[in-house]
């Protein structure tokens, strides 16, 4: 539980994709409940909270600002596509298994579309301002991650907001605090399910994993948001491609 809320914290927020690390993990581990995974996640919401507190509590004390209203209602409206587009996609219980073929393709293409969008991008002039194109479009991005497992629900709303012309620094912190009431959520909706349907639940196990992912994403956030002030997400790229061809390597073994 230990290992899996670590892996869970260091590849959460990082455009890596966390489920194709935990596929990885759990083949070693034994697999987990989708209830342990959805909720350990709340931890590393958690290390996001905190390493933006200062951007959250303006936020919620400031909203009659004109600029920051803008941006909360920008946010709003990106979770809001997120959730209405969810609720649909589960009643047509349209979304790939998250098994390790589909995921691996989602993260080797994942990989690819970033060295692709990185390279289209060298010598462009970013913006740091979240226009609503680029907020509609990464609310949809949040879609695509949760159809495609694997494809990093980060990775995607980063590289939505870096096409439409968003700066890194900006577009990590738009998804990072997009994940906050998107992962909340999903960790609600999946408790109450879970008590619902009168599944048992093993909380010493739960609570373990989501302490360490929220101590392991915290420190994840803060590196990546260094060096995204002066790197470009070219590694991220590479990374995803070496996963991707692993998962398909262990696939085979399977």
């Amino acid at each position: 539980m230990l290992l899996l809320g670590i892996i869970e914290g260091v590849t959460e927020f990082l455009p890596i994709s966390s489920t194709g690390h935990l596929i990885i993990a759990e083949q070693a581990l034994g697999a987990r409940t989708e209830l342990f995974n959805v909720v350990i996640q709340t931890g590393a919401v958690l290390a996001v909270i905190l390493v933006f507190w200062k951007r959250v509590k303006e936020l919620l004390l400031r909203w009659n600002d004109p600029g920051t209203q803008d941006y909360l209602i920008k946010l709003m409206t990106a979770f809001v596509i997120t959730g209405v587009g969810g609720v649909i996609l589960k009643k047509l219980q349209y979304k790939l298994p998250a098994s390790p073929i589909p995921v691996a393709w989602a993260t080797l293409i994942g990989g690819i579309l970033i060295l692709a969008v990185e390279r289209w991008l060298k010598g462009k002039t970013l913006t740091d301002r979240v226009s609503w194109p680029i907020a509609v479009v990464v609310g949809l991005a949040q879609l695509v991650a949760a159809v495609f497992p694997g494809s990093s629900r980060s990775g995607t709303t980063i590289l939505a907001a870096l096409l439409l012309g968003l700066n890194r620094p900006r577009a990590a912190e738009f998804s990072f605090l997009l994940g906050i009431p998107t992962l909340l959520s999903a960790a609600a909706l999946e408790i109450y399910s879970a008590h619902h349907q009168g599944a048992t639940i093993d909380w010493a196990s739960v609570m373990i994993g989501f302490f360490a992912a929220a101590v392991t994403a915290f420190a994840a956030v803060k590196w990546l948001l260094r060096y995204v002030q002066t790197h470009t997400f070219v590694l991220f790229g590479y990374y995803r491609i070496v996963l991707g061809i692993l998962i398909f390597a262990l696939a085979k073994r399977l």
